[in-house]
Parts: C-alpha cells; sequence; structure tokens
C-alpha cells in the first residue's frame, strides 16, 4: 500500500510539472505580449494582439537554421541550454503547487544556479562569433548578473530563515500556514530587492529596453543577433519563460494564496487560475511602471542593483534578529 501511494505521488507530480510547463510556455510569451498592449494603450497606440508573441514564435519555427560561417559548436547548443535550463527549473519550482517532481531538489541554491546557467550560455553565444555587439552584450550581460544574482540569492535567504529551510515549496508552504509572514518586514524588503533583480534578470526598463535595437544601449538583443529561426525561437521563449518563472516566484513566495497542497484535481486548477490572476496583475504593474520609467545610463545601473543587494541584506538581518 505504501509503495502505491508512493508511485501515484510521483506520478502526480509529474503530471504537475508538465502542466507547469506548458503554462509557462503559452503562458509567458502572452504575458510579454499582455505588457507590451498595456504599453501601447497607455501610450495613446492600439499595440499588437496579445498573443503576437506567440505568432513570432510560429513564424520562427518554420524559418531556416542560420549560423555565422566563424561560429563554433557552441553556436548551435546555446538556445538548447538556454530553454532547458528554464524548463528544469520551472518544472521543480513551486507554482500550481507544492509538490511537483523532484520538489525536494527545489532548493534556492538549485533554482538560481539554473538560471545563471542559461545566462552564462547565452552570453557565451553572444561571445562566439567574435563580433563587437555580441562581445558588448556579452560583457554587459555579465557586469549586471554579476550584481542581480547574489541580491536574488540573499533576498530568498531572507525568506529561507523565516521558514526554515532554503527548499522553495518548503517556503510557500510555510507562508501558507504562517499568512502574517507575508506582511513581516524581511518579507517587504526582501520583496523590494527581488522586484529590482526580476527587471535586471529580465531586461526590463529602467535596466534595459526590450523594444529599442539601438546599438549603443541594448543588452540582450546583442547577444542573439546571430541567431534565426528555431534557434531564435528556442532562445526568445526561454527569456520569456525566464520572465514568467521569475514573476511567479514573487508571486507565490510572497503571495501563496491559491497554491494547490494537495494532487486533486480541483486543487490543481484552482492553482492554475490563481497564478494567472497574480502573473497577470504584477506584469501590468510592471508595464505600467515601464511606460513612466526611463532608461538608466549603464553606470548607473550597477547603483540600482547594489540598492536591491543592500535592501537584501537588511532583509536577512531583520529576520535573523527578529526569529
Amino acid at each position: 500500500m505504501t509503495a502505491t501511494v508512493s508511485t501515484v505521488h510521483v506520478w502526480s507530480g509529474i503530471a504537475i510539472s508538465v502542466v507547469q510547463v506548458i503554462a509557462l510556455v503559452l503562458g509567458a510569451p502572452l504575458a510579454l505580449g499582455l505588457m507590451a498592449k498595456v504599453r501601447a494603450r497607455v501610450e495613446g497606440r492600439v499595440g499588437a494582439p496579445i498573443r503576437q508573441p506567440l505568432l513570432d514564435l510560429r513564424k520562427l519555427l518554420t524559418k531556416e537554421r542560420v549560423h555565422a560561417e566563424h561560429a563554433s559548436a557552441a553556436l548551435p547548443i546555446v538556445p538548447f541550454v538556454v530553454a532547458a535550463s528554464v524548463v528544469v527549473a520551472v518544472a521543480i519550482s513551486p507554482l500550481i503547487s507544492t509538490s511537483p517532481a523532484l520538489s525536494e531538489s527545489a532548493d534556492l541554491l538549485v533554482v538560481v544556479s539554473l538560471l545563471l546557467a542559461g545566462s552564462v550560455a547565452l552570453a557565451i553565444g553572444g561571445l562566439d562569433t567574435g563580433t563587437a555587439f555580441g562581445g558588448m552584450g556579452a560583457s554587459r550581460a555579465m557586469t549586471i548578473g554579476a550584481l542581480a544574482e547574489p541580491a536574488l540569492l540573499v533576498a530568498v535567504v531572507a525568506l529561507a530563515i523565516q521558514a526554515g529551510s532554503t527548499n522553495l515549496p518548503a517556503i510557500v508552504a510555510g507562508t501558507l500556514a504562517h499568512p502574517a509572514w507575508a506582511a513581516s518586514p524581511e518579507r517587504l524588503l526582501a520583496l523590494g530587492a527581488l522586484s529590482i533583480v526580476v527587471l535586471a534578470e529580465t531586461g526590463r526598463l529602467p535596466v534595459d529596453n526590450p523594444s529599442t535595437h539601438l546599438e549603443l544601449t541594448m543588452i540582450h538583443e546583442a547577444m542573439v543577433l546571430e541567431y534565426a529561426g528555431p534557434d531564435l525561437a528556442l532562445v526568445t521563449v526561454g527569456q520569456a519563460m525566464r520572465l514568467g518563472l521569475l514573476v511567479a516566484l514573487i508571486a507565490n513566495l510572497f503571495f501563496p494564496w491559491g497554491v494547490a497542497t494537495s494532487f486533486s484535481p480541483a486543487a490543481i486548477a484552482i492553482g492554475l487560475v490563481a497564478l494567472g490572476l497574480k502573473v497577470t496583475v504584477i506584469v501590468v504593474v510592471i508595464a505600467l511602471v515601464e511606460v513612466r520609467t526611463a532608461k538608466l545610463r549603464l553606470f548607473r545601473v550597477p547603483e540600482l542593483l547594489a540598492g536591491g543587494f543592500v535592501l537584501a541584506v537588511l532583509a536577512v538581518v531583520t529576520g535573523l534578529v527578529t526569529r
């Protein structure tokens, strides 16, 4: 009987992980489309339909795969590494349920390392062809990542101190069991730090402008100029899922209500709907902030990220003092 129950839990966890990955593959591009639509409406334009990113991905999948003449074997591998690292992070994270597959492995360090692996792979791809733009974008991305990743790590450590575990599902489950944690000072400080990190990690304003291709300002776009067709589609969906994952983690780590704690279909459905609603609210807020925010000069970005890191450290100190 125990073995049968364990098997059921394993297969249920796998099913939850599959649903999470499918939801992010389809939902993350729609979130980008929603952000673009909100920005367009606020600026007085009609804008492209919300499903436009999905249409662009479908179009890219029909194109021919083209590589630079002097590129090494690393260039065609990078898109798969970028997409695969995010897919694994999505599969094990507590997005619609606290019990996805390998939930015991969804440690803070594991998820951050997976995101870092995708960032490093993309930078390697930018450097591989030896172009000026690729090298410029890679160096800028690594500079930002060197400041953003520690802030991300320290901010979630503040939550881990409160929950007594660095396991992300355990942190979400702990917040569900103790709702007062959501309004604690360390949570508010960590939320501020993670908000800055998400903007930096996903290339949003004021760190980067995703809607410009101006050579002197672009960061992410400079690293993907040499990709075309299915390779560009993989990189694009990987970056979209990265945004979706970080926003979903903010939603569930700080506002976990609606996350399923059982394997029942009704609980999973509620978790999926709750995740969609929370992510929608957050991306709309991000889009509204972007409309009223100018891009920072590159040498000012480290100051912003340093501020996020200070908030994260203060969150950890506050958590240790108030234990």
